[in-house]
């Protein structure tokens, strides 16, 4: 008799690095859930998500969507886009040149942050979740859901490193720890961009006007935000919308085409800039634009300093007061003792060439010093100056600066005949006082930039750069360093002056309080060498970008009360900690800061 067996069939087990999700749900499901809930989510938006009027936005309404809910409709269509996308729909191909599985995580936990967000809000403010409607369950249900499908779907996950099998419970513990970020990073993470196609030029230059133009609406909605849950609600949606396009390669993608022709991408920026003050029904959110512009041509100034030259300068903002009270000082205010009014590129030219003299005197005796050396005479030269003008009042010192009480009744500006402190009517349009100082500050803004852009590519700035690399083999090569770092210092000191000069006469009155290290609005010393850093240093478009983040959002977090500068000071080590080199960084630094990234067939120019 013959006995037949049968072998045994094993199921091979999967490979340790076989694309998986962070949730245990097969990635087609999970894809299927992501879109679902985004499309269900957009749907929401139009149904009405509390009974009263009470909260603000007034979310009654049905199919009409208001407040928070434009937001969340805006997270859930890009999402909803990005996972038709990663369907490989044609026609959607152009949207995900590096991938779409990280861009969908990146808009869906946005979407979800947003809409959750606001349905909590509703039910602390107005007492409870019985305040909700069914668009709120639904908006809540569905993004929900829409996460943990975009959390399902695969990704290469990291080997972790080995360990001592000796290792205490402590170091087991960090390993563990380390392993679990890593996994975290290459969830999140994407692919490399593929080459962007050559258009031709007027397709380049089309989509660089589009980009612009969201750019001008996103502002525009941004600092006209009318409520604090609505600001949150913008932040949220604006930081996860900015990851989702990076993770897509759009961002990517656009700069390369910016790059092809950027000349007329800084004359198209200035030109959106310049169209800001026609959104505005009033001249209220002009004010914020003219102080972001000037906090951001001082930041600017400061980035040749700090940027190019590597040079610590924790006085800067010392500069800024010297060109505004040197400017008000001779503009005709009551309180000068001088008695004089100069016309305006007069005083424009006494502030720069005193902050001039005044950035020669200080870098003279201190700029053979090195680092934390360096920074720290700096910061005794700004704590100096806001003393010396301070005790100048004619008890502690001379009558020059009027002491604490500054010089006030600045007049304002007349230019050519053109008043800058009183509204006219421009194409139908009223443009009030800020908004002509606007346009002003506009102007020299593109100076300072003309100013940055030429030194950077020109040859010394070619010394600047060798300087802040490794000063001690640029001293080999032949670099004067003490002549280069004092060219630094005086030509950041000067645009800092000019910038000084129309800030005299924006706020009226200049005072020594207005000149610290730090305070809880800029600018100061801390918060511009803050925007400088978080900005990216060495690139033009960072440090104003920064700044105008730093002026903006501790402007709408005053509801934050004394917990703003806890929860500004937490943001800023958070985006340190995972984004060093900046929110626009110099190519160069990021390649310092992320080694493993690949490496450009050619390297950007300094400040390029």
């Amino acid at each position: 008799m013959t006995t037949q067996t049968t072998a045994t069939k094993t199921v091979a087990a999967p490979a340790p690095n076989t694309p998986s999700g962070l949730i245990g749900i097969p990635a087609h499901l999970g894809r299927a859930l992501a879109t679902g809930g985004s499309v269900l989510a957009v749907v929401s938006t139009f149904l009405a998500w509390t009974w009263t009027a009470a909260f603000p936005g007034d979310l009654t309404f049905y199919g009409y969507p208001g407040g928070l809910q434009v937001l969340v409709l805006v997270g859930g269509a890009l999402a909803t886009l990005f996972c038709l996308a990663s369907y490989g729909v044609k026609g959607l191909g152009w949207l995900t040149p590096a991938g779409a599985d990280a861009a969908v995580k990146y808009a869906v936990l946005g979407t979800f942050a947003t809409a959750w967000y606001t349905v909590v809000s509703i039910s602390v403010e107005l007492g409870g979740v019985v305040n909700l409607e069914p668009g709120g369950y639904i908006v809540a249900a569905a993004t929900l859901i829409a996460l943990i499908g975009a959390l399902a779907l695969p990704f290469e996950r990291p080997e972790p490193d080995p360990i001592d099998p000796e290792a205490s419970g402590w170091e087991q513990f960090t390993h563990d720890a380390a392993h679990t970020m890593a996994v975290l990073r290459a969830a999140f993470a994407s692919g490399s961009p593929r080459p962007v196609r050559t258009l031709p030029s007027y397709a380049e230059i089309l989509i660089i006007v589009a980009v612009l133009a969201v750019a001008l609406v996103v502002f525009t909605y941004g600092i006209g935000t009318e409520y604090d849950e609505l600001f949150v609600g913008f932040l949220i949606t604006a930081g996860f919308g900015f990851g989702a396009l990076n993770r897509s390669g759009l961002i990517a993608h656009a700069s390369q085409i910016s790059a092809r022709h950027q000349n007329i991408t800084v004359c198209g920026a200035f030109i959106a800039a310049a169209l800001f003050p026609f959104t505005q029904t009033d001249d209220q959110y002009a004010t914020l634009g003219v102080y972001i512009l000037i906090f951001a041509t001082v930041a600017l100034g400061l980035n040749i300093v700090v940027g190019l030259a590597g040079l610590l300068d924790l006085g800067y903002v010392a500069f800024l007061g010297v060109g505004a009270y040197a400017a008000a000082l001779v503009s005709g205010s009551p309180s000068s003792p001088f008695g004089v009014h100069f016309p305006f590129w007069a005083a424009v030219l006494v502030g720069a060439i005193a902050s001039l003299v005044f950035g020669v005197l200080i870098g003279a005796p201190t700029l053979r010093l090195r680092g934390d050396y360096l920074a720290i005479v700096t910061l005794g030269f700004g704590e100096i100056f806001r003393i010396a003008v301070n005790n100048t009042d004619g008890t502690s010192g001379p009558d020059i600066t009027n002491g604490s009480n500054g010089i006030a009744s600045i007049p304002d500006l007349n230019i050519l005949g053109f008043d800058l402190g009183v509204a006219h009517d421009i194409g139908g349009f009223t443009i009030g006082r800020f908004a002509n100082y606007f346009f002003l500050m506009l102007l020299i803004t593109a100076v300072v930039v003309l100013v940055f852009r030429r030194s950077g590519d020109s040859r010394i700035g070619r010394a600047w750069v060798a300087i802040r690399e490794d000063e001690t083999a640029a001293l080999a090569m032949g670099i004067n360093g003490f002549r280069v770092k004092l060219i630094a210092f005086a030509v950041g000191a000067t645009l800092a002056g000019l910038a000084g000069t129309v800030q005299a006469h924006v706020t009226y009155t200049v005072t020594p309080e207005q000149y610290l290290f730090a305070g809880t609005t800029p600018p100061n010393s801390a918060f511009l060498l803050a925007a400088v850093v978080l900005g990216g240093m060495g690139t033009i478009a960072g440090p104003l970008i920064g700044a105008a983040l730093l002026f903006l959002i501790p402007n709408k977090l005053q509801f934050l009360g004394d917990y703003q500068l806890l929860a500004f000071g937490l943001a800023l080590v958070l985006l340190m900690r995972f984004r060093p080199e900046g929110l626009i960084p110099n190519r160069r630094r990021q390649l310092e800061f992320h080694e493993e990234a690949d490496a450009p067939t050619v390297l950007s120019k300094t400040g390029a």
